[in-house]
């Protein structure tokens, strides 16, 4: 390797200045050369990964607890794989950025046949491919690589959406004259005259409106509303909410926090105070399919004020240039003395269903993890009945809570917890996936040992697809999986690594595996055999609606 300063340094001091300390991803010939430079970087660590869509989704759990994660792939078979990662990184928000390892320059420009592309000589497939799922994307040379690392880095956490960098194998060796300047990170614009007529408008509806409610997203939390939001609810009372997707956004065990609201399929009391409301605020809110029950909320927006990112609503109103935070800062100001005026309900917090027989089911499972979270956990849920079943759980102070409801890859989350857990290792981290997910992306579990984690997992096997058996076919062959022998599996993984196991069948042997893994130095992994038709309610009502959208009209 050069002693020289090179491109590839230029570049990974860059990743260190914004927050990234880790890198992941899988070697290939074209990006070893850069991976020496990686290995030899004083802030950066190597994460390898046992395939590179698992490297994207766990650069993606990174990005959820860092300012933005690093994911490294070689050209073609490596970037190609990585996609679905990035897809969902796009579709959620998660600012990661993806260095491509690609053939040398000369051997682009030459048109050779090389491995791991196409067979044509046009070097330019992958990159077109990568403009839907990245905001940027750059294919570095030794002359524009400042320029060029310097926007895509500064985009990526402007609209916290990935980026696409090619990096040739010789480009990552070339030599740069000096070394990195402090970082100018892109500001977005506030339009005061816009800020003072949403302003306007806002008073507007909130004057005469006795009853007010605020629901939000995860939009809050990709753009650093999570403060200024604390801070409102601190010091004006008012009904609030989230969706599933943004879970943890506010603090729940604030005496306001009515619960989850997933339209028709919310606890009737949080469906109530936030429905009922005169005015309701939303913040950072994308109402998709799963999250509303079928798009079944009823939050007409003559009725809203609705901030997103970079803009805000009154009614049909639009005031463009105003950042989330201004948005919501100006909306705490403007409530102080209009809540007054307010009348606050009684707020009840939902209460978990009580188990239906006495075996182990999914209320007491339920009702179980409830009692195991502790403050500052991060629970992670995989889409199925682990999300819609966690959905009811009320979050202790300082959890974080990950799911990947957009998105909605199965086996997203073991990987991401992956990410997570080396992102926060000093946090207890709760992984909650299925069966059928889990067969997706188990490698990562050898991943996990190899660097001495020691996430909680919890295995729900329920024998299959149970998902998609509640939306269609729940005794179609196409929704069975191989039954695997769960327990034997990390200790497959483990190697010469500790590892702790168990299976429970009944709620007492559930309540005494939680006693044993509540503190565990090790890796625990918890198999929880449950019954193979039981679904939460809210997943029950969801894949009746995702049913009936998908059928014939």
């Amino acid at each position: 390797m050069s002693k020289s300063y090179t491109v590839a340094d230029y570049l990974l001091d860059r990743l260190a200045q914004i927050g990234i300390r880790h890198f992941f991803g899988v070697p290939g010939d074209y990006n070893l050369q850069f991976l020496d430079h990686v290995i030899a970087h004083p802030q950066i660590a190597w994460v390898g990964c046992a395939n590179e869509l698992n490297a994207a989704y766990a650069a993606d759990g990174y990005a959820r607890c860092k300012p933005a994660a690093a994911l490294l792939t070689t050209f073609g078979v490596g970037e190609l794989s990585a996609v679905n990662g990035i897809a969902g990184s796009y579709a959620e928000y998660l600012p990661v950025i993806h260095v491509v390892g690609t053939p040398a320059l000369r051997a682009q420009r030459a048109g050779d046949l090389l491995h791991h592309s196409l067979g044509d000589g046009d070097f330019g497939h992958f990159a077109r491919m990568a403009k839907e799922v990245t905001v940027a994307q750059a294919n570095l040379t030794a002359a524009n690589a400042e320029a060029e690392i310097d926007r895509l880095l500064t985009t990526a956490l402007f609209e916290r959406r990935p980026v696409y960098l090619m990096l040739p194998s010789d480009v990552a060796e070339a030599p740069l004259a000096s070394r990195p300047a402090p970082l100018m990170l892109r500001q977005a614009h506030l339009s005061q005259a816009s800020l003072q007529a949403f302003i306007a408008a806002a008073r507007e509806m909130l004057l005469p409106a006795r009853r007010v409610s605020l629901l939000a997203d995860f939009l809050a939390e990709r753009f650093g509303a999570e403060g200024v939001l604390e801070q409102w609810m601190n010091e004006v009372d008012m009904p609030h909410s989230t969706m599933l997707l943004g879970k943890s956004v506010f603090d729940e065990t604030h005496a306001c926090f009515t619960g989850t609201y997933a339209g028709a399929a919310s606890d009737p009391q949080v469906k109530q105070l936030i429905e009922n409301a005169d005015v309701v605020i939303t913040v950072g809110v994308r109402f998709t399919d799963t999250i509303t029950a079928g798009f079944s909320h009823h939050l007409p927006t003559e009725k809203c004020i609705d901030i997103q990112p970079f803009e805000a609503r009154v009614g049909q109103q639009v005031f463009s240039q105003i950042p989330i935070r201004d948005a919501v800062q100006a909306l705490h100001q403007l409530t102080l003395p209009l809540a007054l005026q307010w009348q606050l309900p009684a707020i009840k917090r939902p209460e978990l269903p009580a188990p239906s027989g006495s075996g182990l089911d999914q209320h007491g499972f339920w009702q179980q993890i409830q009692d195991f979270l502790r403050p500052g956990d991060i629970v992670i849920a995989d889409q199925g009945t682990a999300c819609f079943g966690a959905a009811v759980l009320s979050l202790p102070q300082g959890c974080r809570f990950i799911v990947q409801s957009l998105w909605g890859s199965i086996g997203y989350t073991l990987p991401a917890a992956f990410g997570a857990q080396t992102a926060e290792p000093d946090r207890r981290v709760l992984l909650l996936i299925g069966d059928g997910a889990a067969q997706l992306t188990a490698q990562e579990i050898g991943s996990m040992l190899r660097d001495g984690l020691k996430p909680v997992i919890f295995l729900l096997n329920n024998e299959g697809y149970t998902v998609e058996r509640a939306i269609h076919g729940p005794e179609q062959r196409y929704n069975d999986i191989a039954q695997w022998n769960w327990t034997q599996l990390p200790q497959a993984l483990a190697g010469e690594h500790q590892v702790k196991t168990l299976r429970v069948t009944e709620p007492e042997q559930l309540r005494q595996a939680l006693r044993e893994v509540g503190d565990s130095r090790q890796l625990a992994f918890v198999e929880v055999v449950l019954p193979k038709m039981d679904i939460p309610e809210l997943l029950d009502t969801v894949s009746r609606a995702i049913q009936s959208r998908n059928a014939a009209a």
